[in-house]
């Protein structure tokens, strides 16, 4: 289907005349760089920023820079660009703003991956809110600053000059314009090796020289603020190297970086198929991943000779180093790729005989499990403790083998287009009209690029009393979700474990929630003065402080009648103003497994009953506030059925839909808990608050029908909980499990809990409970 502009002719109303001929001028290259949604946000961020009312060059600077940006990281990104500059707007000034659309081309070149720009955009709406006179000087020298600093080295230097000048504006324009010793100071310290986008064709056509195909590869910054200890991964057969390296001793970083990719490709060339861990302890793993290592690498340097050097260069354990496991492993993973290197451990020895005796099967790597195996009962015998966290391996070019240590058949056609994926599905909102005039294909299938979606059902001319979907017994689904777990046993994740697939939530009678709402009047009336309570306040001025913004005149005419008058003068004259506001995204996670069809003890109602009440209680209390909230629920019939409903999301209002979703759910299967936690989190951390809360309601522990052992899912729920406070999001459980003490404060923490051990109160206390957590 051909992109014609006429055809949004309502978003471009409120552009200026220019703007519209501008955008007229650049057209055909826009939609030949960006999908369908990407011109749909694309058009819809110049229109947003045309009702800014900020003049029209803000709107013709993104409308010539977005193309560009797009070419860079893709169009996913267009309407995380948009929402930051409309967010920004309250904050800063238009021209500003301008300058951010501006400069957004060479931060994506310079970044060169989506995910590490929308982390450029949270940055600068952080670094706007605490500095924003030196958010200008900063873009104006982004290109140099982007051409010495990673992304995290970009938010250390300007966090540390916003907080070193916070209030001397005259040392703080200077920091940001690099004028002063103490910004080019903080700028060495902070200025890496070798960036990956500088390097990154070259190493491109390393491995297009050696290998004679293309891999794919994405920079990634292991973490925002620290990326020490960082190590190479393969992920989804994409090959993740971090974003800078240092020099390595003599080693220039280009060679480092040529010796990562060059390890890395010669997995994805090299492995056939997975190395199970099963029934595996995390030594043997460990010992195995080394003997692994060893055999790519041999088998690479059979081809290429030279790449022996390369890899070798970068070991450094010593003979003489035998305080861990890890030396051990280090001595040993030197003497697999080393013939030079000398050791007169009697196990290293053993592990270099074993792997030469095998040298004509290393194109199958059972040898690895087998050998590794071996050597890990047999360095048992040294009596030193194993830490899995510490005991890695050095050399820095070696990524985390997560890669071979997978549990699921291997892809090979996946592994060379990986990178490469097609269009994915455009989903369109349209009326009845157009969709009944505007219908290309009737016999369009699952591989349409475009689906379109009505805004109400369909009904057929014949009066059956039910909608096209329901005659035609199929519901639209979103695409499944995979999501790792941990396994306590082993400790290490399987990666792509469970599979998490979206359901459409079936409509109930809304006047259930009515009644609802009726039966717990006085509830909702008794809690309406604690709720105005926590409205937000707008802003207000703190007097009589000795460090603020602007002088308090009335304290200054104060202390000045002090002095008059030969009296000590008050010294707090100064005031700040503070805006008092909440900045809180709600996530209510649901637990609709079987037991909740259970009839609580001495009433006639059911668990589930209690947990619609309380969340139709909840919501109207939340709504009543004003703050953004999702209803969600979950329930599991084995790790690959992990049915997840969305009964309101957060830019969805609370209207009588979402109500019908509520009267509808119902009670079904079993607890996966982990997997819902981390798909709920998924949704949380695209939400932009500064404080976000993950509520779960749930009658009883994890537990599922594919799994006996009742401490797995503990420990995986732990783990998710533990991954959801990495992202700054708290998770809370309310649990009505009269047990519930004995696990839940080991998954959620001591505080993070509340078990309701009369479940029928579960309405009253809720709402009360959402009052004190968000307080």
């Amino acid at each position: 289907m051909s992109l014609n502009l006429t055809d949004y002719s309502e978003l471009l109303e409120s552009l200026q005349a220019e703007s519209r001929s501008l955008l007229e001028n650049t057209w055909s290259d826009a939609i030949r760089t960006l999908s369908p949604r990407g011109i749909d946000n694309y058009l819809k961020g110049a229109s947003a920023l045309q009702g800014l009312g900020r003049g029209r060059t803000l709107v013709d600077v993104w409308i010539n820079e977005i193309p560009l940006v797009v070419k860079e990281v893709g169009d996913d990104v267009v309407s995380d660009l948009a929402t930051t500059c409309l967010m920004l707007s309250s904050k800063t000034s238009g021209a500003v703003i301008e300058i951010i659309i501006a400069t957004s081309v060479t931060a994506a070149s310079r970044l060169g991956d989506p995910e590490l720009f929308r982390n450029y955009l949270q940055f600068l709406n952080t670094f706007t809110a605490q500095a924003p006179r030196g958010v200008r000087p900063m873009l104006d020298n982004l290109e140099v600053l982007f051409s010495q600093l990673t992304l995290g080295g970009l938010r250390r230097w300007a966090l540390w000059g916003a907080h070193a000048h916070r209030t001397d504006y005259e040392a703080q324009l200077q920091y940001f314009s690099l004028s002063s010793k103490e910004s080019h100071a903080v700028l060495r310290k902070e200025r890496k090796g070798t960036l990956f986008v500088d390097i990154q064709r070259r190493i491109n056509i390393y491995l297009r020289a050696l290998w004679a195909r293309d891999f794919y590869m994405r920079p990634t910054s292991g973490d925002f603020e620290n990326r020490e200890g960082y190590r190479p991964f393969i992920e989804d057969y994409i090959i993740h190297l971090p974003d800078a390296y240092d020099n390595y001793g003599d080693i220039a970083a280009s060679e480092v970086y040529r010796a990562a990719a060059a390890h890395a490709a010669a997995h994805l060339v090299e492995t056939k198929k997975p190395i199970s861990a099963e029934s595996l302890n995390p030594l043997q793993m460990a010992v195995i991943s080394v003997i692994e290592d060893a055999r790519v690498e041999a088998l690479s340097i059979r081809r290429f000779p030279g790449l022996q050097h390369t890899w070798s260069a970068l070991h450094i354990a010593t003979a003489d180093m035998n305080t861990t496991i890890g030396d051990y492993l280090n001595r040993l993973a030197r003497a697999l790729i080393d013939p030079d290197y000398s050791d007169p451990d009697e196990w290293v020895i053993q592990g270099r005989l074993l792997f030469s005796q095998v040298q004509d099967r290393l194109t199958d790597n059972q040898i690895c499990w087998d050998i590794g195996v071996q050597l890990a009962h047999e360095i048992m015998a040294k009596k030193i403790p194993f830490n899995p966290r510490t005991d890695v391996l050095t050399a820095l070019y070696r990524d985390d083998n997560r890669y071979f240590w997978e549990f699921e058949e291997f892809d090979f056609e996946r592994s060379i287009a990986a990178g490469y994926e097609p269009l994915k599905q455009v989903r369109k909102h349209v009326s009845v009209m157009e969709f009944i005039n505007e219908l290309d294909v009737e016999t369009a299938g699952d591989d349409a690029q475009e689906i379109w979606v009505l805004g109400t059902e369909l009904f057929p001319y014949e009066d059956y009393g039910v909608s096209y979907n329901t005659l035609e017994g199929k519901e639209p689904v979103a695409s499944p979700f995979h999501y790792a777990e941990w396994d306590y046993q082993i400790q290490l994740e399987r990666p792509a474990w469970s599979t998490v697939q979206e359901k459409r939530a079936k409509p109930g009678d809304i006047q259930i929630i009515d009644e609802i709402a009726a039966q717990y009047k006085r509830e909702i009336h008794r809690m309406k003065f604690l709720l105005d309570a926590m409205q937000p306040q707008g802003v207000q001025r703190i007097r009589k402080l000795e460090d603020g913004d602007e002088i308090d005149i009335n304290a200054a005419i104060s202390s000045l009648v002090d002095i008059r008058m030969g009296q000590h003068p008050d010294p707090r004259v100064m005031m700040r103003a503070v805006r008092k506001v909440r900045d809180i995204s709600v996530m209510v996670l649901l637990d609709l497994s079987e037991s909740t069809n259970n009839q609580v003890n001495g009433q006639e109602f059911t668990v589930l009953d209690l947990t619609r009440q309380a969340t139709v209680l909840l919501a109207d209390a939340i709504n009543r506030i004003g703050d953004p909230f999702a209803i969600h629920g979950f329930c599991s019939d084995g790790r690959h059925d992990v049915e997840y409903y969305r009964f309101k999301d957060f830019d969805q209002p609370y209207n009588e839909v979402p109500k019908m979703r509520l009267a509808g759910m119902t009670g079904q299967l079993s607890t996966r808990m982990g997997a819902a936690i981390r798909h709920a989190s998924h949704f949380l951390k695209l939400q932009r608050a500064a404080k976000k809360l993950l509520l779960v309601i749930t009658d009883g522990e994890p537990a599922d029908v594919d799994v006996r052992d009742p401490q797995y899912l503990r420990f995986d729920t732990k783990k998710a909980v533990e991954e959801a406070g990495r992202s700054g999001i708290l998770t809370y459980c309310m649990s009505l499990d009269p047990r519930a003490d004995q696990y839940v404060s080991r998954i959620f923490g001591m505080r993070n809990y509340m078990v309701v051990d009369h479940v029928e109160r579960l309405p009253e206390k809720l709402p009360m409970l959402y009052a004190g957590l968000t307080r």
